[in-house]
């Protein structure tokens, strides 16, 4: 019978509880620099702040010496904007380890639609298109832009992009398409991690009419002769062939360039040595040309 082992205990990240505590006792690790009050980013924390009150509480840890004092792990332009708005308290999360590392290691954007959702969400609660516009530095009409922002979008391929960084102009375009092709061309951006407007224009252009929300001006060319569908399903092929062949090409590619380089190191030793160097060039010249050129071939730029 074996011996039951205990169960592992989970340090918590944080105290259980809050805490107000005033700026003064609040020590910051970095001193802010000079020109960063002037950054279009403090500007929109203090307008945030001041529109709508602080949404994200600073993170503070525990002074090792002095109980009435804690180190700002995380939230100095927020501390820096409570101050300037002539506040005295901030309510804290107290975390149990004093290492800003874990804070500060990454930077999330925040995606297109879930901004999208966040106005929405405010907007439902009452809150004023203007005093969200404050809070994120942005016009009204940018902020009434954004809440349409999935008007027309169908829900299959919003939830493709839900977390891609996809701009509002390449929304303008996937809503030309009907719901069928806007999944399609969801799944192709995604497929290329590509989802600028100029990417979008392209599969929009390789949309055949009867896939489009309202049907285009069929242009003429220089014969008069409007674009046929079946080019532009033949440019749609293409594009799916690429697609694969890059994706065939990615995944070969590692081990392509480990085998180049382990053969590079072998030609490199063999014509190191005078014997085997005068053998190739009294037997294969062809193969002694062919190895030098493969050798002379890491020194191109």
């Amino acid at each position: 019978m074996t011996d039951t082992l205990p169960p592992p205990t989970v340090k918590l990240g944080f105290e259980p509880e809050t805490l107000l505590l005033r700026l003064d006792q609040i020590l910051t690790l970095k001193p802010l620099r000079p020109e960063t009050k002037e950054s279009s980013k403090y500007k929109q924390i203090l307008g945030s702040v001041k529109a709508v009150g602080l949404v994200e509480a600073p993170v503070v840890a525990r002074h090792p010496k002095d109980g009435n004092r804690f180190f700002l792990l995380d939230g100095a332009l927020r501390i820096e904007a409570l101050k300037d708005l002539g506040q005295t308290r901030v309510e804290c999360l107290i975390s149990t380890d004093d290492e800003t590392y874990t804070y500060n290691k990454r930077i999330n954007r925040l995606p297109p639609i879930q901004e999208h959702k966040m106005i929405k969400r405010a907007i439902a609660r009452g809150v004023p298109e203007a005093a969200i516009a404050t809070a994120l530095g942005l016009d009204i009409k940018s902020i009434l832009r954004r809440s349409r922002l999935l008007e027309g979008i169908c829900t299959e391929a919003a939830e493709l992009l839900r977390a891609a960084s996809c701009p509002m102009a390449s929304f303008d375009i996937l809503r030309k398409m009907v719901p069928l092709r806007q999944i399609e061309a969801a799944e192709l951006m995604l497929g290329q991690n590509n989802f600028s407007s100029g990417f979008a224009k392209a599969l929009l252009a390789a949309t055949p009419d009867h896939h489009l929300a309202q049907r285009r001006r069929k242009p003429a060319g220089s014969d008069g002769q409007a674009i046929t569908a079946t080019a532009l399903a033949h440019m749609e092929r293409e594009l799916l062939n690429l697609q694969t062949k890059i994706r065939t090409f990615e995944d070969s590619f590692g081990m392509d360039t480990l085998h180049l380089t382990l053969a590079r190191g072998y030609l490199r030793k063999l014509l190191a040595t005078p014997e085997i160097v005068q053998w190739l060039a009294q037997n294969r010249k062809e193969y002694l040309s062919e190895f030098r050129t493969l050798l002379d071939a890491d020194r191109i730029s």
